[in-house]
């Protein structure tokens, strides 16, 4: 049986939150390297990755010039992305802004919906209610901490909804190595600032690490890209729930935190939001 458009985008986009799983697993073993340097080496293995594809396989570096703002757009709405969420979790409780972070993937419809045209299966509207709700109880927020953190944390949801929601728009004009090559350079570029004054000079552990972290970075970001090619960004951005699961079994194994009741409960509701989207795309006739 042929794997159709729309399950690509599916696998693709739970490979991308494997790989973000990751990724922020060992973010959490490098607590000790500031957080701009972190991103910097994260997005300077990507960087490397993507120039090396490019050269090897050909293509653009950058993109074509009438795709520029869109290609920025993409670029420093991730970049902020980025920063936004790293400031949250250094600044705030983890639940809370955690929470708020995943509540990206409605921005993504919401957007799509409003400036893509993409049509809104009726079936989303109370699936991704049943996502916020099934995240709210994995995570256990309990809004208790400084606002600040919390509004960047929200930001932080909102300028990677408008990422994502780029991905789509640019899906068939330019190339997904050309994006991650923008993407990552702008973010190389951003982040030097930032860094001067505070660099840490990694140990040897610390800097494998950082090589992981690049390594899975680099991995989320190419899944990610390729996701959004295959499939439209309102029917595929519920599945990035997926990764609260993939957090909880690293945190199970890597971190030895012990999975709640209330984690299960919340990982079936999300579950079941997505298998609600699969099977009503399915009856009424739609290839997935």
């Amino acid at each position: 049986m042929p794997v159709t458009q729309k399950q690509k985008g599916i696998i693709y986009m739970i490979l991308s939150a494997l790989s973000f799983a990751a990724m922020q697993v060992v973010v959490r073993l490098t607590r000790e390297i500031p957080t701009m340097e972190q991103i910097f080496m994260r997005n300077l293995f990507i960087l490397i990755a993507a120039c090396y594809m490019i050269h090897r396989n050909g293509g653009s570096y950058f993109g074509e010039r009438k795709y520029q703002v869109g290609l920025f757009g993409r670029s420093v709405s991730g970049f902020l992305g980025l920063v936004t969420l790293f400031y949250a979790s250094s600044h705030a409780a983890q639940g809370d802004v955690t929470i708020l972070n995943k509540l990206s993937p409605i921005f993504v419809t919401l957007l799509a919906v409003v400036f893509m045209k993409e049509k809104m299966l009726p079936i989303q509207v109370p699936a991704l209610a049943l996502s916020v709700l099934g995240a709210s109880i994995v995570f256990r927020p309990s809004f208790q901490s400084n606002p600040l953190p919390l509004v960047m944390a929200l930001l932080s949801a909102l300028t990677s909804g408008i990422a994502y929601t780029l991905l789509g728009y640019l899906k068939d004009k330019v190339d997904a190595m050309t994006i991650i090559m923008h993407f990552s350079t702008f973010s190389v570029v951003g982040s030097l600032p930032f860094m001067i004054g505070n660099f840490v000079v990694p140990s040897l552990s610390q800097l494998l690490f950082l090589i992981l972290i690049g390594v899975f970075g680099s991995l989320g970001q190419a899944f990610i890209t390729y996701a959004y090619r295959y499939a439209p960004a309102s029917e595929i951005s519920i599945y990035n729930y997926s990764g609260i699961l993939f957090s909880l079994l690293f945190g199970l194994i890597v971190l030895g935190e012990p999975v709640k009741f209330t984690s299960m409960i919340g990982g079936a509701l999300i579950a079941a939001a997505s298998l609600m989207v699969f099977v009503y795309s399915s009856r009424i006739g739609k290839k997935i």
